[in-house]
């Protein structure tokens, strides 16, 4: 079995990019562990810090219980103030060499949030130094270097996405719309809030919200099969893609056959 990490700047952010990746994986025996950089205590409009780190912790409790995944962890790290530092590269050094991943997926570290973009170059800060013995020497250096991948992003300076793998999800997509909507702070009121969601905004019942959102939620994972319609196989509706990072280790068929098949 496969060990795969899959790191956000957020709590939802790997729930939202590859949870139907997740599911999947989980499905066949792999290992999955969820990490959040940061503890998501700035995205809402009314909520202090402090009642709002802890709402979120509970909602990636709630959401690791729904995805089965073996931990959804969080570096605790206050939202919107990642750094790419050495002290924050460091644990996530640590962090890694604990956990021994065959595969690390993370943001691109071009991106319209500073945390998201800090997240992928801490990855990609880590990505040799965590065979170096000499840093951080109280946790062992892994020999050997997982595999990096990038979840789709819309941006295109420096270069667009490109889409290596591709994964479908049609089996799971309830399931993923399910999972993350556990993080309510984020899907029934934040998001919608701060992207104008008026559908979910003007919905008059919990269940008309939900309804809205779960229709959001499936449209979003239409967009990949869409957008790279000759990566998936015909007949498939819901997908997830990635692109492979030359900053990690060579990407090998087990892997590939793990996450495609």
């Amino acid at each position: 079995m496969l060990t795969f990490l899959l790191i956000g700047a957020h709590p939802d952010d790997v729930d939202l990019d590859s949870g139907g990746l997740a599911l999947k994986l989980i499905s066949k025996g792999h290992h999955v562990y969820f990490l959040s950089m940061t503890n998501g205590n700035a995205g809402h409009m009314t909520e202090n810090r402090d009642t709002l780190r802890t709402r979120r912790l509970g909602e990636m409790q709630e959401a690791a219980r729904r995805f089965h995944c073996i931990r959804y962890d969080t570096m605790d790290i206050d939202d919107g103030y990642l750094k790419t530092d050495h002290e924050t590269r460091d644990r996530l050094i640590r962090y890694i060499r604990q956990l021994a991943p065959d595969v690390i997926i993370t943001h691109r570290s071009c991106d319209y949030h500073p945390d998201h973009r800090a997240c992928g170059q801490l990855v990609q800060d880590c990505s040799y130094l965590i065979g170096v013995p000499l840093i951080c020497p109280d946790t062992p250096a892994l020999r050997y270097a997982p595999v990096i991948m990038f979840s789709e992003d819309c941006f295109t300076s420096p270069s667009p996405f490109r889409a290596d793998l591709a994964v479908g999800i049609d089996a799971f997509v309830d399931a993923k719309v399910h999972a993350s909507l556990a993080h309510v702070s984020q899907l029934y009121e934040w998001l919608p809030y701060d992207g104008h969601w008026d559908d979910v905004e003007d919905a008059a019942t919990e269940k008309e919200k939900t309804e809205a959102l779960t229709l959001r939620l499936k449209t979003r994972c239409q967009g990949p099969v869409q957008r790279f319609p000759s990566r998936f196989s015909a007949g498939t509706h819901y997908g997830e893609v990635f692109q492979v990072d030359e900053y990690g280790g060579p990407l090998t068929d087990e892997i590939r056959s793990a996450m495609e098949d």
